[in-house]
């Protein structure tokens, strides 16, 4: 199949072969996550997500109410400037390669996370050298950041395999169509998932009563809020990933079903 072929025009054909019958599950196009690009974006998937997570380690508001020093119209924290492209990267990774190729990067952010909590332990306890006079301020930033990883790898896990289930299955239904609905979809159940997991295991107990119900419900709205602000970038760059992996088609879905795959 020429790799210059519109993805749109590439409308999957039904299961033919008796292992894609015994999958049960309508034949739609992929790139393999051998292909050339699927390293790329992995690599920026699992930066950003090091990045926000640390960066959630500071909670941030906006907008006072009244005289009330503890009150405003925004809490949020710090991963809120970058996690919700993590959730981008997530929908082009599902979109382009599929569920298997989405899994594997949820796996790789799990270790990349884990491996980061565990060395900034081993720096946390490690006696200060001569002249360094950090060590309080580096323990009250990154000493945070074990319950802000134990919190991101419970949402992220939970949120970003639903993220890319539902998407996967609207497009095994829909086939090319209507990418958007597939983008906003997932990333409604995936992202509120997510954030309540988070917010629960980060911050319940350390930001109070009722301004924790409202970072909750600002940090799931803002997420979602970005997406459809960036849906066509996002739409964009799948597009522009489909066009150039060669491997982008229902033939390599094929191999997938035929390899056991099931979503």
């Amino acid at each position: 199949m020429n790799a210059e072929t519109t993805p749109e025009s590439r409308e999957p054909r039904l299961a033919s072969t008796p292992s894609d019958q015994t999958a049960g599950a309508r034949l739609v196009a992929f790139a393999s996550s051998r292909g050339r690009y699927y390293a790329v974006v992995l690599a920026f998937f699992c930066v950003a997500l090091l990045v926000s997570n640390i960066s959630a380690t500071k909670v941030i508001a906006f907008f006072p109410m009244g005289d009330s020093p503890d009150s405003y119209w925004i809490v949020a924290d710090g991963g809120a400037f970058l996690f919700p492209f993590v959730y981008i990267m997530g929908d082009v990774i599902s979109e382009v390669y599929g569920f298997a190729a989405a899994r594997k990067a949820v796996i790789m952010g799990f270790i990349t996370q884990l491996g980061a909590s565990l060395v900034f332990l081993l720096v946390i306890v490690a006696p200060p050298g001569p002249g360094y006079d950090g060590q309080e301020a580096f323990e009250a930033v990154l000493g945070f950041y074990p319950r802000i990883v134990a919190a991101s790898l419970a949402g992220y896990c939970v949120g970003q395999m639903l993220n890319a289930f539902v998407l996967v299955r609207i497009k095994r239904r829909m086939g090319e169509r209507a990418l958007w609905v597939r983008l906003l979809g997932s990333t409604g159940v995936g992202e509120a998932a997510d954030t309540v997991i988070f917010c629960t295991v980060a911050f319940a107990g350390v930001i109070p009563g009722g301004e924790f119900f409202k970072y909750v419900l600002f940090g799931f709205a803002y997420k979602v809020a970005v997406e459809v602000l960036f849906l066509p970038v996002t739409q964009v760059v799948i597009r522009w990933f489909k066009k150039r992996e060669g491997t982008y088609s229902v033939e390599t879905d094929a191999e997938r079903m035929a390899e056991g795959a099931r979503v």
